[in-house]
């Protein structure tokens, strides 16, 4: 009997991924791996996880990806790294405001000058963002400097060269030069590369070009998908404070992010093999099949909808 993989992965060139070429062994490393990295993220979440996720900002890198011709892999690794470089400096920063001895209304001007700081310098921490993310991806199209100018140039964005390696220079310090971070995308492969293994029968290739689809969708309309999530799980329309709080291991949670894409391009390509398949991504990832099922079809309601209103 084949060996099953039910244990719970870093990355190659999207564009020419082929699956059926892993190691059983290998495959079992990096879900093993993919796991931990997942587990240790969800245990060290800060109350401004997600903040940086926003539709908007997210809609922005894409374009920009799209724009530049980049990889797809570049803009949802340009969006974890910004959501980690933001945290980290906002939470720098606002640990400088001092806390005794200083009257409310002081404090509040140290917290407008930061923010102040902060906005005039978003845009190009933003695109430095992914500047970073092509460049840890050297095999694909790179982008020099004098073309990254330009382009912001076109965008209303005047900087010079010099001013844009700064901007790089401090990220990366920022981010403790640790670039290589796990996207949702990582996990979408290595889930479907896994489940193209346990069941040959599941046309994988098919459903990798679907869930790139629908992963761009849900990390668009996110706030949306996990607000529906949220009072699907509760079972009450106005969520409480803390019950907000809590569901963030859920949001920030990229094995059910994974599992979830998986399970909607599945429900869309074919339909008469979601519970087989629900039922193996469970196995693979340790995720309940209801929280996988729940996942999909509040994610497909969103798609239906979308596409209702856009006709």
């Amino acid at each position: 009997m084949a060996k099953r993989l039910t244990c719970f992965p870093c990355h190659r060139d999207v564009g020419s991924l082929k699956f059926h070429e892993t190691s059983f062994d290998l495959l079992k490393d990096l879900l093993i791996y993919l796991n931990k990295i997942n587990k240790d993220n969800l245990d060290g979440l800060s109350k401004y996880s997600g903040s940086f996720k926003q539709k908007r900002l997210v809609e922005y890198i894409f374009l920009i990806t799209q724009e530049l011709r980049l990889d797809p892999t570049v803009g949802y690794h340009a969006v974890e790294l910004l959501q980690r470089f933001m945290v980290k400096h906002l939470t720098d920063m606002l640990a400088t405001i001092p806390s005794q001895g200083a009257h409310a209304d002081e404090a509040t001007s140290y917290e407008d000058v930061i923010f102040d700081n902060l906005k005039d310098k978003f845009p190009l921490i933003l695109f430095s963002c992914v500047q970073l993310a092509n460049k840890l991806f050297l095999h694909r199209h790179m982008i020099d400097t004098s073309t990254a100018v330009q382009f912001l140039h076109s965008l209303g964005l005047s900087v010079s060269k010099q001013t844009l390696l700064e901007s790089e220079l401090m990220v990366f310090k920022g981010l403790e030069y640790r670039l290589n971070v796990l996207n949702p995308l990582m996990y979408v492969e290595v889930i479907l590369e896994v489940l193209g293994h346990n069941e040959p029968s599941i046309p994988v290739e098919r459903l990798y070009r679907i869930c790139h689809h629908a992963l761009q969708f849900i990390t668009l309309d996110q706030t949306a998908i996990y607000e529906s999530l949220l009072r699907i799980t509760i079972q009450c329309v106005s969520p409480t404070r803390e019950q907000r709080e809590k569901f963030v291991t859920v949001t920030e949670d990229r094995m059910l992010l994974g599992a979830g894409v998986i399970a909607v391009a599945t429900y869309i390509l074919c339909f008469k093999k979601r519970q087989q398949v629900v039922c193996e991504l469970s196995h693979i990832t340790g995720i309940s099949r209801r929280s996988i099922s729940d996942f999909a079809h509040v994610t497909l309601v969103h798609i239906v909808g979308t596409s209702s209103s856009a006709m």
